[in-house]
């Protein structure tokens, strides 16, 4: 805990010294933050964001570690293709609305389909099928929406059902969501150490 206190007074000091900084034309540079008063001491004010911290993970059987390490390296994979699709959802979104004419936002949706799939085709192709049920959920995750409800919205819905049908046959389910507190707890778990830089 000391070191914790340690650290951020040290922070707050260095904010304090570069806020206030002297320029070249005489004028002091500075921050402006909300400020709290402590014992008669004006104390700067800032918020950090929660961190997760996770304790080492025990196994009860070698077999359960390898499943773990297995699944670690699946969610590594493929997490940084939902995480582009989930940035690139929000992009089109906002582009293709921005578009009144019907027949000229269906061109631009293909043309936009032919720069992803020359793009990223060959790499989806390699996934394995745990590797694509994952990216599935994760999409959700990004996106709050389900694939089949993204294809529904983007090509309508005769080819979301075509894809769900061909999906299904290769047991694939593209209305598959996601569930961070229940199923997908361990998945959610490493996308956090992700994020966070843990592993």
């Amino acid at each position: 805990m000391k070191s914790i206190i340690i650290i951020l007074i040290s922070l707050f000091v260095t904010l304090n010294l570069s806020a206030q900084r002297t320029g070249d034309d005489g004028e002091v540079n500075g921050i402006v933050t909300k400020a709290v008063i402590l014992d008669g001491d004006t104390v700067p004010l800032f918020w950090l964001p929660t961190v997760k911290i996770f304790g080492p993970i025990i196994f009860k059987s070698k077999v359960q570690a390898i499943t773990f390490s297995r699944l670690v390296r699946y969610v590594k994979r493929v997490y940084p293709y939902a995480r582009f699709i989930g940035k690139k959802v929000d992009e089109y979104n906002v582009y293709l609305n921005s578009i009144e004419n019907d027949r000229q936002r269906e061109k631009e949706i293909d043309r936009i389909e032919g720069e992803l799939r020359a793009q990223f085709e060959e790499e989806l192709v390699k996934l394995t099928f745990t590797q694509g049920k994952i990216l599935l959920k994760l999409i959700y995750r990004e996106t709050s929406k389900t694939t089949f409800g993204l294809i529904q919205d983007y090509r309508g819905n005769l080819t979301a059902f075509f894809w769900q049908s061909l999906g299904k046959v290769f047991g694939y389910n593209l209305k598959v969501t996601y569930d961070p507190t229940g199923a997908d707890r361990d998945i959610e778990n490493i996308v956090i150490m992700i994020e966070n830089g843990t592993i």
